[in-house]
């Protein structure tokens, strides 16, 4: 909510978000739908951290070092997008037991979307803007939302503490984390390329949704799956091997995206 009330909607903020949104959505269905992908990624802690990327904390940045500011809302749009996809749906899917094959239950997900923390920040968004309050609660709520951010990366950074330190291999990884990792750094900035294509976005417009898909898996994830005590170590593992390899794979994207612009 401080977020959207402290950089403002437009339309091309609005499109963005509802391309992730959307995308991620789709993906999710299609993993679960299709039984050559969920034996890949049997469970929603590996779709959700090959689909949730670090938008806010890596893409942003990155946007603004490389693309110029016509374009900010196109990334934030994205980054919007995908941080209510997590904080809408990852609660309800990581309630589930692990490793479930069962269908998703419409009921249930209704609720979990009416009575979750993003959807009632929309709705408070809404009713701000309406009031005309939207700057004044901007800037009060924008205090909070650094507080939260320094936080997360506490919870981040001791979790990744914790299984550094363990005697386990680090990048002993099974079949599952593999395939989320490209999911995250290949596939899904691959699929938003194409559908940016479908689109007719221009060069700029392409590389802000593509460079924001293929950020490293995202905080969220560690934070989902410690407050619900599921697949914590996959989560942080995931977390720490995507953000090593996009060190090499956001380049390459950027560099696609030139060639076949």
């Amino acid at each position: 909510m401080g977020l959207l009330l402290k950089e403002g909607i437009d339309l091309d903020l609005i499109k963005t978000a509802l391309i992730a949104f959307l995308s991620i959505g789709f993906l999710i269905v299609l993993i679960n739908y299709l039984s050559i992908f969920k034996t890949r990624l049997p469970n929603y802690s590996l779709q959700l951290a090959g689909l949730i990327g670090n938008t806010s904390f890596l893409g942003i940045p990155i946007a603004l070092a490389l693309l110029p500011t016509s374009t900010i809302n196109f990334t934030i749009g994205f980054d919007l997008g995908t941080t209510l996809f997590a904080w809408i749906f990852g609660p309800f899917f990581l309630k589930k037991r692990i490793n479930t094959n069962t269908n998703l239950n419409f009921n249930e997900l209704l609720k979990a979307i009416l009575n979750s923390p993003a959807s009632r920040g929309i709705v408070g968004v809404l009713i701000a803007y309406l009031l005309g309050l939207e700057k004044v609660l901007g800037d009060y709520l924008w205090i909070p939302a650094r507080i939260v951010i320094v936080l997360a990366i506490v919870v981040v950074g001791t979790r990744l503490g914790i299984i550094t330190n363990s005697k386990t291999k680090f990048f002993n990884l099974n079949k599952g984390i593999k395939y989320s990792i490209i999911l995250k750094l290949l596939i899904f900035p691959l699929f938003i390329f194409v559908f940016s294509k479908i689109l007719g976005f221009n060069l700029n417009e392409t590389s802000a949704v593509v460079l924001q898909a293929g950020t490293p898996s995202a905080v969220s994830t560690i934070l989902m799956a410690e407050a619900y005590k599921t697949n914590q170590k996959i989560a942080a593992t995931i977390l720490f091997t995507t953000t090593l390899i996009s060190i090499i794979t956001i380049p390459i994207l950027a560099n696609m995206i030139n060639f076949f612009q």
